[in-house]
């Protein structure tokens, strides 16, 4: 399927490895020129020269920390008139309830609920006055189903997607479109660092919690970043102008959900 957005141009954060890199490849297959961003210079580069390599676009790189205004300010100086933007950050770390205190709530906000929401402030005006943008904000299952360790992250990332559920539809009549893709356990850095807390908490070894938690998936194995990556490239696409405010579940069915 032709997804209509080659020569369009795309801010992918957090994409120099993991999820958001299998994002930044799949939009570069379809042609669309980008803005790749980590706080890791060497990865970030490593990155952008093999999908050069590979794929007749443009690449820049911003080796900045989005959740800082001077790091998004950076990040937009490189490209001010996305027709893509796909936000994206690491999830703040697990824990019990009581481990947490304010400044740990509001660093968790910083990341996966203020920065999407400043980059959208900032880039959908023009968006909306080109008469065609296409945002789509990496979040979690955990907006479905709640995930017990994971309270700063689920904290954060609902308060992103109630904001979404807004904006999303007043925009919706100038082209725009905004939806939120939610990774279940995909085969990333991120899901190796809670197999080892998990393994930590239940004094197991990783390999016997990865093969517990892959055995209660229906699918039986975790998803990869490439399939992760084509379906965030078709919600870029323009085949979506009716899909609008959504929360696109892609976790191998592993939350049994009816809504």
């Amino acid at each position: 399927m032709d997804l209509g957005i080659k020569g369009k141009q795309a801010i992918v954060c957090a994409s120099s490895k993991g999820l958001g890199r299998g994002c930044a490849e799949a939009l570069a297959a379809a042609g669309v020129d980008l803005v790749i961003n980590a706080r890791g210079r060497e990865a970030l580069e490593e990155t952008a020269r093999d999908l050069r390599s590979r794929y007749a676009v443009t690449v820049k790189t911003a080796a900045v920390d989005v959740t800082t205004e001077a790091g998004r300010e950076a990040l937009i100086a490189h490209c001010p008139s996305p027709d893509i933007l796909v936000t994206n950050a690491g999830g703040p770390p697990p824990g019990l309830w009581s481990d947490w205190d304010r400044d740990d709530f509001i660093a968790a906000l910083d990341a996966n609920m203020l920065t999407p929401i400043d980059l959208m402030k900032r880039l959908l005006p023009g968006m909306m006055q080109r008469k065609w943008g296409r945002v789509v904000n990496i979040t979690s299952v955990s907006v479905r189903a709640p995930i017990g360790p994971l309270g700063l992250s689920n904290t954060a990332r609902n308060g992103l997607t109630g904001y979404v559920a807004g904006v999303s539809r007043q925009v919706a009549s100038t082209n725009v479109c905004i939806n939120n893709l939610l990774p279940g356990i995909h085969d990333t850095d991120r899901a190796t660092a809670l197999d080892t807390h998990g393994a930590n908490e239940a004094g197991r070894s990783v390999s016997v919690v990865r093969k517990d938690r892959e055995a209660s998936i229906p699918a039986g194995r975790y998803g990869t970043a490439a399939e992760f990556g084509s379906v965030c490239a078709f919600l870029c696409s323009q085949h979506v102008g009716f899909l609008i405010g959504q929360n696109i579940l892609l976790d191998g069915g592993a939350a049994n959900l009816t809504i």
